[in-house]
């Protein structure tokens, strides 16, 4: 390692110089210098160099001999030495053993003598203990001597206030203060009690008032029951009044026996009430329940009086108040899903009213615990409450006979809380909306109902095989018709089962409609008047949207569309039996001046005129599907002598067709008949001027000719009676005298009486005229190419060439001259 550093900080080698003992004289100085001190080695080696050439080899030799004899004696050191080590490890060893044989003897020492020691010291220290506890025992007894009345009386006041004494507590509390705290008022923990006494008529408080509490919640728990007794019994005496009322013509409401205001009893030395009602002798065996029987009222009582003797009675009032007004505004807290179930809606009138049949019963039982304005404010917040939670959720309800159990469940609401002189006026208005909502369910119910019929009805008149078939029919729908009833058996009514269903369903949704009005005080007038707006929205919303519906689906056919027709034709007959039912039901004459008026007529009128219409749709519909089916070979040289096929099918359809019409009111046959034929017409002109047509021959022209002669020999066959004269045939006029024209070739005529109101050809616009013409022109020109006889044809027929194309020059001269 020497070596290394010496080499690292060597400079070049420089040149020789001195003599021998010299450097052996100089390097012994550097290498005393290298191994006594630990300084740089900078200047030392840099005088190896100075003036001596080779001293560098030199040098290296000279320190390779001296490390040499140093690892000499290193190694005669160690050699000397190893013996020495190598016995004084052994010893080591051995000593080692007998160090841990003497740890295990110190250690076990050591356990045996703290076990002997922890005898003797558990024994001196239960001698202390006892000792100091005979001591204590002997100064308690003598302090005892001279607290023990003070704490017996404090112990007895402990008992008071356990067993819930407070009248006796305070006095014990009292004597405390005045005569035996004073007595002992020189021990401190006297002075605590007598600081504790004020805090003691505070815990007597908040025990008090947590007696209220439980009492709050006790009512919050029962308001269900009371409430369930109060309409029920409030249920029974309505019932009673109405059937009295019945009998003596009188409408007068009684109070329910289900009271508990200070007018209809007295109060016994306990605080309980005594009911002093005098009970129908109905209902005497019965066993009347009051809030008492539900509810234990002593808590309020003791509770107001506490805080009265301790002059603290306003603080308990405001308490009380604010409590009541948080549990009203949990009581008039609905359940999310309240409006599925009319148990939902019991449940939350209940509560309710067991909770204002309490504050009635507070409010004449105690002196100012609650006033009437208090209890009026908490009935008009919980009024508007209520109203919200009902308008709410009743427009969640779709089902009327639940709309309907709410309803009633309202009116026992309202006549039991009017028992109990709380307004309810607002109650009675907001049922006129539940009568809408209910109106609502009920038609969304009878349309359902009318969708079924009109699914089910096979739109055929009713076949009766006898007579009792025939009063059957005819005793659930007002039909008379004195031919029929001439008829022998078996025989058709012209109606299909549809209309008597229908007919019976609207009377069924005028009952239901009338059990609403049932128990609202409300007029025959009124009645009369909510029953008739209830039936005219049935019959022109909800019957007039299934009609058209119904005439609008695709599965029904021209028969079913007059079978329609015939339907409301005698249903809108019925309205006026309609109207017999209502008056008979509301006993309201017809002629009241503010008597509303069935519209039925205008419903029935209105789905007749769709079906009409839709008859006039499907039969250009059915046309055009005949149409589509022509196959015309507009390059034929001459015509097959006979009408197309497919005309021939779309004459007989028409014909089977319009004999079903015959059945139709009024002039709708004719109407279809002659739309038919105006369609059919207007479907083959633009046959003919189709763009798409290029060229037509004179024999398709023929052929074209034959079929629009079967057409209007067809309107000369009167296929609907009641037509004057040819007033069907001139459906066809424009087709006949546009082929007309080009069959006879005519067109001197043509241009010369153009424009003339006696022209033979007044119907031909010149605009269709030439576009046919250039058809017919392409056409001839097309079928000479074919034969390779065009120029012959040029050459015989060069006057009718030159006959086109001036008449074609003279139908553009025409056209241009409309257009501008």
């Amino acid at each position: 390692m020497a070596r290394d550093r010496v080499h690292a900080a060597l400079p070049d080698p420089p040149s020789q110089g001195e003599e021998e003992n010299k450097e052996e004289k100089t390097f012994g100085n550097i290498f005393a210098e290298l191994e006594s001190v630990d300084l740089p080695l900078g200047t030392t080696l840099r005088s190896v160099y100075d003036d001596q050439p080779n001293a560098h080899k030199r040098f290296m030799e000279k320190l390779d001999a001296r490390i040499r004899n140093h690892d000499r004696e290193i190694e005669k050191m160690c050699n000397f030495h190893h013996q020495g080590f190598v016995d004084a490890i052994t010893e080591l060893l051995k000593v080692r053993a007998d160090a841990e044989k003497l740890m295990g003897q110190v250690t076990d020492t050591n356990r045996r003598l703290q076990e002997a020691g922890r005898e003797v010291t558990a024994q001196t220290e239960e001698v202390i203990r006892c000792r100091i506890q005979q001591r204590n025992m002997a100064t308690t007894v003598e302090k005892l001597q001279l607290c023990i009345p003070v704490l017996e009386m404090y112990s007895k006041l402990k008992e008071q206030l356990e067993s819930k004494r407070y009248y006796a507590a305070l006095k014990t509390m009292e004597q405390l203060e005045k005569v035996y705290i004073p007595r002992v008022s020189q021990y401190r923990f006297c002075q605590i009690m007598a600081e504790n006494l004020p805090r003691l008529r505070e815990e007597i408080k908040e025990i008090s008032m947590s007696d209220l509490k439980d009492f709050l919640e006790s009512i919050r728990k029962h308001s269900d029951k009371v409430g369930e007794t109060a309409m029920r019994q409030a249920q029974q005496h309505r019932t009673f009044n109405s059937a009295v009322a019945k009998q003596t013509s009188i409408g007068h409401y009684a109070k329910p026996v289900y009271s508990l205001n200070g007018r209809t009893h007295s109060h016994s030395p306990n605080g309980l009430l005594m009911d002093d009602d005098v009970v129908d002798e109905e209902e005497a065996d019965e066993e009347v329940l009051t809030a008492q029987d539900l509810v234990d009222f002593s808590p309020v009582y003791r509770c107001l009086h506490i805080y009265t003797v301790l002059g603290d009675r306003e603080t308990f009032e405001n308490y009380y108040r604010k409590q009541r007004k948080k549990q009203a505004r949990l009581v008039l807290q609905p359940q999310a899903n309240m409006h599925e179930t009319v148990e939902g809606y019991r449940r939350y009138f209940n509560q309710i009213v067991g909770f204002f049949v309490v504050e009635d019963h507070i409010l004449h039982a105690t002196q100012g615990l609650v006033t009437r304005a208090f209890t009026d404010e908490l009935w008009n917040m919980a009024l508007s409450k209520i109203i919200a939670v009902l308008r709410t959720h009743s427009s969640y309800c779709d089902d009327p006979d639940l709309v309907l159990e709410l309803k009633n469940l309202i009116v026992i609401f309202a006549d039991t809380l009017q028992g109990y002189s709380f307004p309810v006026n607002r109650l009675f208005d907001l049922l006129f909306e539940v009568r809408d909502q209910y109106n609502e369910t009920l038609l969304k119910k009878w349309a359902l109902v009318f969708r079924e019929i009109f699914e089910l009805d096979n739109y055929s008149p009713i076949p009766v095989e006898t007579e009792e078939e025939y009063k059957l029919v005819i005793s659930r729908f007002p039909f008379h018709d004195a031919e029929i009833e001439k008829q022998d058996f078996p025989k058709k009514l012209p109606m299909s089962q549809s209309v008597p269903q229908i007919y019976t369903q609207v009377k069924e949704f005028i009952y239901a409609s009338l059990k609403f009005s049932e128990s609202l005080h409300r007029s025959s007038t009124e009645i009369d008047d909510m029953l008739r707006k209830s039936t005219n929205l049935l019959l022109t919303r909800t019957l007039s949207t299934c009609l058209q519906n119904l005439i609008k689906k695709p599965h029904i056919g021209l028969t079913e569309l007059v079978q329609i027709i015939i339907n409301t034709t005698h249903l809108e007959q019925a309205c006026r039996y309609l109207e017999e039912f209502i008056t008979n039901i509301t006993n309201v004459s017809p002629e009241t001046v503010h008597t509303t008026r069935l519209y039925g007529l205008s419903t029935f009128k209105d789905a007749r005129h769709a079906a009409e219409g839709e008859i006039y749709t499907k039969l250009n519909q059915k046309i055009d599907e005949f149409i589509q089916l022509a196959d015309y070979e507009w390059g034929m040289a001459e015509s097959d002598g006979r009408a197309s096929g497919y005309l021939m099918d779309l004459i007989n359809f028409l014909r089977s067709t319009f004999q079903v019409f015959t059945h139709l009111p009024g002039k709708v046959a004719q109407t279809a008949c002659m739309s038919a034929c105006k369609h059919l017409s207007t479907s083959l002109m633009q046959m003919l001027l189709d763009t798409e047509l290029k060229q037509i021959s004179m024999g398709a022209i023929q052929q074209f000719n034959l079929d629009v002669i079967q057409c209007e020999l067809f309107a000369s066959s009167d296929p609907v009676p009641g037509f004057q004269g040819d007033t069907l045939q001139l459906a066809f006029i424009d087709l006949r005298q546009l082929l007309d024209l080009f069959m006879v070739w005519d067109w001197s005529t043509y241009l010369a009486d153009y424009g003339q109101p006696t022209s033979k050809y007044l119907r031909v616009n010149p605009a269709t005229a030439l576009a046919l013409l250039e058809k017919v022109y392409r056409g001839m020109k097309d079928t000479s190419k074919k034969n390779n006889i065009f120029s012959q044809f040029r050459k015989n027929d060069r006057d009718k060439q030159k006959l086109i194309e001036t008449v074609v020059k003279q139908l553009r001269s025409l056209v241009n001259g409309m257009s501008s």
